[in-house]
């Protein structure tokens, strides 16, 4: 970047927020120090670090899709205010009828 300048009452307009005169010149000077700092960090070879999208690697995990034996009335055993005709009954997530 060869300009170290950004229009912060633009910005401002284009966000639509209100700020006075004082808070213009702290985000001026805030924002000129960001992309002072970015001109810095532009002159540096990166040229033998690999690019990433994550800072550390991320995996899937997966594992194999065996057959198991069913939950069946354990799982209906720890919540029975919400068992009715051994089937767990939630509330409505989407619209429809009887809705609200």
């Amino acid at each position: 970047m060869a300009e170290n300048s950004i229009d912060v009452r633009y910005v401002a307009d284009l966000a639509r927020l209100k700020l006075d005169e004082s808070q213009i010149g702290k985000l001026q000077k805030d924002m000129e120090a960001i992309l002072s700092y970015i001109s810095e960090l532009n002159e540096l070879d990166v040229s033998s670090i690999e690019p990433t999208a994550h800072a550390a690697p991320l995996t899937n995990v997966i594992r194999e899709d065996e057959a198991a034996e069913p939950y069946g009335r354990v799982l209906l055993d720890n919540a029975p205010e919400l068992v009715q005709a051994e089937t767990i009954k939630l509330p409505r997530v989407l619209p429809g009828e009887g809705s609200n």
